[in-house]
Order: C-alpha cells, then sequence, then structure tokens
C-alpha cells in the first residue's frame, strides 16, 4: 500500500490519493494497536495461568494433608479389622478407648506439625 502511494499510478485522481493515504494510516494504526492488543492478551493469559495453578496448588496441599492426616486413623483400621487371634488391647476393659486416644493424639501431633511447618 505503501508503494502504491509513493509511485501511484496515473489514473488515480488526487482525490482518491488522499482517501488512499488516509486509509493507510489508519490500517497503519490499527495494525500497530491489534500488535498492542496482542502483547496484553499474552499477558493477561500469564496471569490467568499462574493463578489456576496456584489455586490448583493449594487445593492439592490441603488434599495431601487430609491424607497425612487420616493415614494413622487408616493404618490402625487396617490392622484391627483382620480376624487374627491376639489383638492388643481387647481384653483390657478401656482397650477400645486406649487406642482411640492414641490414634487422636498421632493425628494432633501431625496436625500441629503440618501448621507448623506450614507457617514457615
Amino acid at each position: 500500500m505503501f508503494r502504491l502511494l509513493n509511485r501511484p499510478p496515473a489514473w488515480l485522481s488526487e482525490d482518491d490519493l488522499g482517501d488512499l493515504r488516509q486509509a493507510a494510516e489508519e490500517f497503519s494504526t490499527a495494525v500497530v494497536d491489534a500488535g498492542a492488543l496482542t502483547e496484553r492478551l499474552k499477558l493477561l493469559q500469564e496471569e490467568l495461568s499462574a493463578l489456576v495453578s496456584e489455586h490448583s496448588n493449594r487445593t492439592l496441599f490441603i488434599l495431601t494433608a487430609v491424607t497425612v492426616l487420616a493415614l494413622p486413623i487408616n493404618l490402625v483400621a487396617g490392622l484391627l479389622g483382620m480376624n487374627v487371634g491376639g489383638i492388643p488391647l481387647s481384653q483390657h476393659h478401656q482397650g477400645f478407648m486406649l487406642v482411640v486416644g492414641s490414634l487422636t493424639f498421632v493425628t494432633g501431633v501431625l496436625a500441629y506439625w503440618l501448621l507448623l511447618r506450614r507457617r514457615e
């Protein structure tokens, strides 16, 4: 288009040449604006990607913490759920409460340790 403006053909009138110059300037401005918009869109896309990644990491951390907190209970439940003789504390009067108390204590210690670690 700029070549056409530099060396216009003889059949092109001055009014048409002026309109062509104005259209070329508007087109050039639109191209520059489109380039700037493309850069802004790339920056926004990167920011949104970082936000989604941060949210996914937070969700995965919570899921991992819940899994770790449930590990002692699941481990003991699996061991006590087996049909074998000689289960510890089965003959003790407060055996069930001792097992539940120890599981609660271990889970509390793990939760406290995770909270301290997260604050650091």
